[in-house]
């Protein structure tokens, strides 16, 4: 499939937070690279001086290493084929804008901005468009229409683009790897500027020249991208070199309605867009999935099932899996719709397959974070929260937000206790407490067997008597293995909790 050596590169413009939908173009390039032993390059498209924002290149470095997605080449790693940030390599630009003039496929273009200005608003007043084309370009100021004294006097003068010769009679045909053939007649494409007076290329010319000099084979990238594909093919050509193979993915789309997934549908969803919490210089914050508990391989594998399909009915992948699996063939054409249900299940795969040893760090960060403490006697109570609360929760930081394992201070739940105390439970939990009092050893299986034999005794059901012990307990009406918390809290926490449970319920429910 592949005639030359897999080389994909991963071109954002530093100018803001990474979005979802750029961490997924990145993490198909990345296994894409590592499917063909290639290589994956960073490169910071950052010509576009306007729009630089402070911060967002290093935003760009820490969302790509927390979600493990490393590039080889990059301006951190540097490489070969460097550097790698558009602004170090300005220089050498104006020489391929220059060849282009020199063979005919550009050409300078000096009309003032008012002028280009007054001849849109002409365009608009006879309800047409104006673009600065084939069938334009003869009446505009520019070398084509100008003399070679003229031309060199303005030239001089100093306020000049070089603008690319679309061909008038052609039609631009490449392949795409997702979409099939696509077909564009020349006739419809402007003239766009490649390079300004000011040495700074466009984002087009920088972005070929680079893509050429880096020896990209694959050009994996947003669908918003693909109007550009046929100017870029025909770059190519007039340069004389081998184009790459193109891949334009599917956009990321809202959860409903129409157009793509953007900020304002996480701050209206209650969901984050962003993989880090991003704060931009005026002070606004973002959320991050990473801030919001989201495991990074999680993150990973519900963007890589954005767009794309095994083929089968599998959903969670390893890495490893990933990069057997993935192949941009299986790259849906159409939108990818984001689900916020989806993410938090992911999160959830994630959790459950995870050990109670192996999450007892991520909760210490939490309850540190919190300033609380586990109010276990367990020998190691953070490893017991997390095997009792593992099948329980989504994310990590749930484990913290039962109160009940961090104090005795217990909020019991009203509309429970109204309906669960009687007027003859206040005896009944006295004795059950009295029953676990005689224990010599606490653990879930000896507290289960207590428990057992408390309620065969007086011939009740274990659900006339496991809800009240619940409720004194935990001041809530479900939740994790009852033995597994009596247990967790030890003989004396446990039987006291009962004794203040029932004070309180008979002052208020008696």
């Amino acid at each position: 499939m592949h005639h030359r050596p897999v080389r994909v590169r991963f071109a954002p413009s530093p100018t803001g937070p990474l979005h979802i939908g750029g961490v997924r173009t990145a993490l198909y390039n990345y296994i894409f690279a590592r499917k063909y032993k290639g290589t994956f390059i960073l490169r910071i498209e950052d010509t576009d001086q306007n729009r630089f924002v402070a911060g967002a290149e290093d935003y760009i470095t820490q969302a790509l290493a927390w979600c493990g997605i490393s590039p080889d080449e990059s301006p951190e790693n540097g490489g070969p084929f460097g550097p790698y940030r558009q602004s170090e390599r300005k220089a050498m630009y104006a020489q391929y804008a220059l060849d282009l003039v020199n063979t005919g496929w550009a050409y300078y273009a000096f009309d003032s901005e008012e002028e280009i200005t007054a001849r849109r608003e002409a365009a608009e007043a006879e309800k047409t468009v104006f673009q600065y084309d084939a069938s334009t370009r003869a009446s505009m100021k520019n070398s084509l229409t100008l003399s070679a004294e003229e031309t060199a006097a303005h030239i001089a003068a100093g306020a000049w683009t070089i603008r690319f010769r679309m061909p008038e009679q052609r039609e631009v045909v490449f392949t795409d790897v997702i979409r099939g053939e696509v077909r564009v007649n020349a006739a419809v494409l402007d003239d766009k500027v490649l390079m300004k007076s000011d040495g700074m290329p466009t984002y087009h010319l920088a972005n070929i020249v680079d893509d050429h000099l880096m020896e990209i084979s694959h050009v994996i990238r947003g669908e918003e991208w693909l109007p550009s594909a046929p100017l870029h093919v025909m770059l190519y050509e007039a340069f004389g070199w081998e184009a790459p193979a193109f891949a334009h993915l599917p956009l990321i789309l809202k959860p409903t309605g129409n157009g793509k997934l953007s900020k304002r549908d996480g701050d209206k969803g209650g969901f984050p867009v962003f993989p880090l919490e991003y704060t931009d210089p005026d002070g606004q914050t973002a959320s991050g999935y990473r801030e919001s508990g989201y495991f990074a391989d999680a993150v990973v594998n519900m963007l890589l099932m954005l767009g794309w399909s095994p083929g089968t009915e599998q959903e969670v992948f390893t890495r490893d899996e990933m990069i057997a699996a993935f192949d941009l063939d299986r790259v849906v054409k159409s939108g990818a719709r984001f689900n916020p249900d989806k993410a938090r299940w992911f999160n959830e795969q994630y959790l459950r397959m995870h050990s109670a040893g192996e999450l007892v760090g991520a909760l210490q960060d939490v309850l540190s974070q919190r300033g609380i403490h586990p109010a276990g006697q367990a020998e190691n109570p953070l490893h017991a929260i997390c095997e009792m609360m593992l099948e329980r929760c989504t994310f990590v930081h749930e484990m913290a937000d039962a109160a009940y394992l961090y104090t005795g201070a217990l909020e019991f739940d009203d509309k429970v206790a109204s309906k669960r105390w009687k007027p003859e439970s206040a005896a009944l939990m006295h004795a059950l407490a009295d029953a676990l009092e005689t224990l010599s050893s606490f653990d879930a299986a000896h507290i289960e067997t207590a428990f057992h034999d408390f309620v065969t005794a007086r011939e009740m059901g274990v659900g006339a008597v496991l809800p009240l012990f619940r409720l004194l307990v935990t001041g809530e009406g479900g939740g994790p293995s009852m033995f597994a918390i009596a247990s967790y809290l030890g003989k004396a926490e446990t039987v006291k909790r009962l004794r203040n449970g029932i004070t309180k319920m008979q002052a208020k429910w008696a």
